[in-house]
């Protein structure tokens, strides 16, 4: 039995108004750290908000632990939720605003306060329980929104982009220290962003979601190096994946890839998934690392096309370079070739066959 389980979860605003969460079905287990990653408007937020009971649900079920939640009201349910915007009252301490949702429920004060003072210690902010909001940073504040979740010992914690305000420095070292204390109060997090590199970073399995629906789940690596479908080849990775419209040509033992601009020999343990798509025109990616670079021309088993390197763009432990065929630009990353000259020619090539197919109708992934 999964710890919490999202049935055929829908969501619509209006009566006939469009699915904003369409049919969504995800079993999540004691402990991970989960990320729902999409762009605005795909249904992130209004997911946890439907979890947490702060928007009613138009279809489908919310079980925690085996049973429903959808009859419960938010403060039963079990979960803590984090926002965007910190939520923390400025005329109240940050022990008060720590303790509130514990006066809530009556708790006695001795007990609060051991609480209270083991939230703050869980993230650091001990030292500064008699300060009201104003008097600290950023930083601070969204630690005293994380402890006042975790005094209430939820079952889940719902976090919906909790580190969008802060500058981006800050981010990184905040997101540390949210996985350090995921870690140490052995919870359940659900943490929303649209940032990838959060995404990576933090997630156990990320939910990667698009117009309401899951296009994939899976661990930060599977999601980058398998991307099930264009959209998550496109969305996740910087620089984003390079795409180009191919021809399947099929020879005598294997399949190739062709355009006016480029040749690709398709390796022979896909001639299975592609004899559907003989003489039809279908979407090939190749992520920017995954293409080598020939000063000397060279044409490796992956060659891909020669190309002019028109710009090249430092950025400190490696350089992208960008060309373009067939009138599409593209970028390559590489450490090998940090200053190469701008105009020089090369033979792009790719390595171990690191390429991705794409059905042009339906997205989704053909090997």
């Amino acid at each position: 039995m999964s710890y919490l389980e999202l049935r055929n979860l829908k969501k619509r605003y209006t009566h006939n108004g469009p699915l904003i969460v369409d049919n969504m079905n995800l079993s999540i287990e004691k402990g991970e750290f989960i990320v729902f990653l999409g762009p605005s408007g795909c249904g992130k937020t209004t997911t946890i908000r439907m979890i947490s009971g702060l928007e009613e649900v138009s279809g489908g079920d919310i079980l925690v632990e085996g049973t429903s939640v959808l009859q419960k009201k938010p403060r039963d349910r079990g979960v803590s939720m984090i926002f965007q915007s910190y939520a923390i009252w400025p005329h109240m301490t940050v022990f008060d605003n720590i303790a509130y949702p514990l006066k809530l429920q009556k708790v006695k004060k001795d007990e609060i306060k051991q609480r209270v003072q083991t939230a703050a210690e869980a993230t650091g902010i001990e030292a500064f329980l008699d300060r009201y909001p104003a008097q600290m940073s950023g930083g601070q504040r969204q630690r005293v929104a994380v402890s006042r979740a975790i005094v209430v010992r939820p079952k889940i914690f719902l976090m919906d982009e909790p580190l969008s305000n802060l500058d981006a420095k800050l981010r990184v070292s905040m997101r540390t220290e949210l996985k350090t204390i995921h870690n140490k109060e052995n919870s359940t997090t659900i943490f929303v962003t649209h940032d990838q590199a959060e995404a990576m970073s933090l997630a156990d399995r990320i939910i990667v979601m698009y117009r309401g629906k899951i296009e994939q789940i899976g661990t930060p690596m599977e999601v980058y190096r398998d991307s099930a479908t264009k959209f998550v080849a496109s969305f996740i990775g910087t620089p984003p994946t390079n795409f180009f419209n191919v021809t399947i040509e099929q020879g005598e033992d294997a399949y190739t890839a062709i355009s006016p601009d480029l040749y690709y020999k398709i390796p022979r343990s896909l001639n299975d998934a592609m004899q559907p798509y003989g003489c039809k025109e279908i979407v090939m990616g190749i992520r920017p690392e995954f293409i080598g670079v020939s000063l000397d021309m060279q044409k490796t088993a992956g060659y891909l096309c020669d190309a002019v390197i028109e710009f090249v763009e430092p950025q400190g432990s490696f350089s992208i370079l960008i060309a373009h065929i067939g009138g599409e630009e593209i970028k390559i990353v590489t450490s090998e070739h940090m200053e190469i000259p701008v105009n020089s020619k090369v033979s792009l090539n790719v390595k171990d066959d690191l390429v991705m197919f794409f059905d042009p109708v339906s997205g989704k992934r053909i090997s």
